[in-house]
């Protein structure tokens, strides 16, 4: 028995190395092991799990370690093809089917016979094409569109999603019938909050990785940034930190991330969620003026930006020498565009009034909302982070997300001493 759990190991192992999969918490091995598992028996599976947990990689797994990996594999995004088209997609048409169907052409099951074909979002599909899959499943039969004739496909289904199949069934949006014969097996995909240390071994990725892709110094975490890591609750899972860590390696080229430097790149709508103030009635009616408070969260960070900018750029000058038109647009892989981009941001610096009118929230906010002037409401969002925080202003400026230096002068400027 112990022979057969170091087997099973090193499989995983094997799997993680030809994937790129990162991270040894105990339910991703486990879901890697079963799909291993499951892989040489030729029944269909459904991935289950949040979106951006990595659902992908489990089909992979399942068709490597199969007796069809020398057979296509084909993954197909249910929920990125129109509804109109998606019979066709899948299981092709005859000419002149529908006016633009000029040539016959064939549909994924048919390219796909003998290897596996990955259903991703599959409970974005219609409820006729539903009706087609569960006959494929049943049968191995499927009829073009356009066509009377039945034809034979040999396939193997491997399905995904990040939808609660069982409110969709109550709903009459998924088919009973369809669900149990997608599900022969589910493995799930733990998000990304539940899967501890992982966390750091994936930004340390991606982090290095950005740094070699865009040709920049790498940068590095600090203690507290690592602790804020770990902390966050990571809604879009690993997708959402690859794409915060791709941001800072570009920005912060070279750095050390502190905790409140890596806040800063975290959205504030989920960055201030209602567990920091439990005086916050998170069942409250809409409010405007909530919207309004979250929006200057969102000013404070950008003025704080670039203020850094600023500070950096007048600190070595000669890096920054040339100007170009503020509509040139600045790419991340083009290091001299960014040097040109920065220089241009730094000479036209948007006012909170500049973004406040042109705010969606602003030309619809209620009467009362919009009576009130742009220095009301700033006044006002300011007054109530130091009443929350009982005054004390380095955590005041934490809430608000702007630098204590920024709030000092706000405090004095509204005279809220």
């Amino acid at each position: 028995m112990q022979i057969i759990a170091e087997e099973q190991s090193a499989e995983v192992k094997q799997a993680k190395l030809r994937l790129g999969i990162v991270g040894n918490a105990p339910a991703l091995t486990a879901a890697i092991s079963r799909a291993i598992q499951v892989a040489p028996i030729d029944m269909s599976v459904l991935i289950v799990g949040e979106s951006g947990t990595g659902k992908e990689f489990f089909p992979k797994i399942i068709h490597n370690f199969s007796s069809r990996k020398h057979s296509k594999y084909i993954a197909v995004n249910c929920g990125a093809i129109p509804e109109g088209t998606i019979d066709s997609e899948l299981f092709g048409h005859e000419k002149g089917a529908f006016t633009s169907a000029v040539s016959a052409r064939k549909g994924y099951f048919e390219e796909a016979d003998g290897g596996t074909i990955f259903l991703d979002e599959v409970a974005e599909l219609p409820l006729t094409t539903q009706a087609r899959l569960l006959r494929v499943l049943e049968s191995g039969e499927f009829i073009k569109v356009g066509s009377s004739t039945v034809q034979k496909t040999n396939i193997r289904i491997v399905a995904a999603t990040n939808v609660d199949m069982a409110k969709a069934m109550r709903e009459g949006k998924f088919r009973e019938d369809l669900f149990y014969r997608l599900s022969g097996v589910q493995i799930p995909v733990p998000p990304l909050r539940d899967r501890g240390n992982d966390i750091i071994l994936l930004a340390r990725k991606f982090a290095s990785d950005s740094a070699e892709r865009y040709k920049l110094p790498p940068i590095f975490f600090e203690e507290e940034a690592r602790r804020l890591l770990l902390d966050y609750r990571w809604p879009g899972n690993v997708r959402q930190l690859k794409n915060i860590v791709e941001q800072i390696s570009i920005f912060e080229a070279g750095g050390e991330i502190s905790e409140e430097k890596l806040r800063s790149y975290l959205p504030v709508a989920t960055t201030f969620t209602p567990t920091l103030h439990p005086d916050r009635d998170s069942s409250s009616p809409h409010s405007y003026m909530q919207e309004r408070e979250m929006l200057f969260n969102l000013i404070f960070r950008m003025q704080r930006e670039i203020d850094e900018l600023r500070e950096k750029i007048e600190s070595r000058p000669q890096l920054f020498t040339h100007e170009i038109p503020a509509a040139v647009e600045v790419t991340a892989s083009d290091s001299s565009n960014l040097q040109r981009g920065v220089t241009t941001l730094v000479k036209y610096q948007p006012t909170a009034t500049d973004i406040i009118l042109k705010s969606p929230i602003h030309d619809h906010a209620d009467s009362d909302a919009s009576s009130l002037t742009l220095e009301d409401t700033e006044r006002e969002t300011i007054k109530r982070a130091l009443e929350r925080n009982d005054g004390r202003r380095k955590a005041a400026a934490r809430e608000l997300n702007i630098s204590e230096r920024t709030l000092y002068r706000k405090i004095k400027e509204y005279d809220l001493e």
